[in-house]
């Protein structure tokens, strides 16, 4: 056994520690082997060189990220902790890159080493699966991405599909015509536009339909050029839709797939087409696979208990 004396270099304990401890209760069961004592900007430890030696690895990268942020919240501390190479995903916290500038200034970025693997994705590949739970924004950074790509003028327009699958409600008994019909499924598109452009800018791109939103059933015997796509809510295709989809792709354009494999609403009898192209297009050159997880999750911090609780039940 033997005793190590670790240093804070200047973060302030109460940042490190957490609020009542917390991150340091958490640092504590993770290394159960070791003998951790905390005493002002000391922490005294005591274990196994080996274990000694990655309790250091994971210390140095979160003293690193506290004393660039100030700061240290749950999600980052959860990817520092839990990381193989901490020092490598502190590296991918500590970058500051700025998707693009929302209304009135709002700086709209990645929060997550899983988003910023798909900022990187989607910068190498022209088609990118960004999969994961609910709130890990998958899909609003794929729509803050299509907007920097038509700001940069790098595509003519934005074009955003769903699968109009019911979720347990009857589309038929909405009242209203088609479009009226259909918009409550692609609201969270328009809430994720209204976040990144200006509403007479947005209105204007509507109306001229540089940017499209509409049911993946419109997207049949088209061809997208010069275009960045995103299907939404992939998990509800079927895999004669996903094939429809994936062959619109014409010449410069640029694909993101979202979606949940935990939250399909097809029929028992029918396949998701996310699971099907995922085993079927992994590993070709200019498709990216991102894979997002409870870490990811951004919304309320119930939610990423919440989707936990039901991953060990299934």
């Amino acid at each position: 056994m033997t005793e190590r004396v670790f240093e804070l270099n200047g973060a302030e304990p109460a940042q490190l520690y957490g609020p009542s401890n917390t991150f340091l209760k958490q640092i504590g069961a993770h290394f159960p082997t070791l003998k951790i004592v905390a005493r002002g900007h000391a922490i005294k430890v005591l274990g196994a060189d080996d274990v000694l030696d990655e309790f250091e690895d994971k210390l140095e990268a979160i003293l690193a990220y506290v004393n660039v942020n100030k700061t240290l919240d749950q999600r980052a501390f959860d990817h520092l902790i839990q990381a193989q190479d901490a020092a490598k995903v502190n590296h991918t916290l500590l970058k500051d890159e700025i998707i693009l500038h929302g209304p009135n200034g709002k700086i709209i970025k990645a929060k997550t080493v899983n988003q910023y693997k798909l900022i990187e994705a989607s910068v190498e590949n022209d088609l990118v699966f960004a999969v994961g739970p609910a709130g890990t924004g998958k899909t609003y950074t794929a729509v803050a991405l299509a907007v920097r790509a038509l700001k940069n003028r790098e595509v003519r327009r934005i074009i955003m599909t769903r699968p109009a699958v019911e979720a347990g409600e009857n589309l038929g008994f909405l009242p209203g015509d088609l479009k009226e019909k259909l918009d409550p499924y692609l609201q969270p598109l328009y809430d994720a536009l209204r976040d990144m452009l200006p509403k007479e800018k947005l209105e204007y791109f509507l109306e001229n339909k540089t940017i499209e939103i509409a049911p993946l059933a419109f997207m049949r015997g088209r061809t997208l050029d010069d275009a960045f796509v995103i299907l939404d809510e992939s998990q509800n295709t079927t895999t004669s839709q996903m094939k429809m989809f994936l062959t619109r792709m014409g010449e410069n354009a640029r694909f993101i797939i979202t979606g949940d494999a935990s939250q399909i609403d097809l029929p028992k009898h029918q396949k998701s087409g996310l699971k099907e192209a995922l085993s079927k297009l992994e590993g070709l050159k200019g498709i990216g696979i991102v894979k997002l997880d409870g870490r990811d999750v951004i919304r309320h911090p119930l939610v990423k208990q919440i989707i936990k609780a039901y991953e060990q039940k299934d």
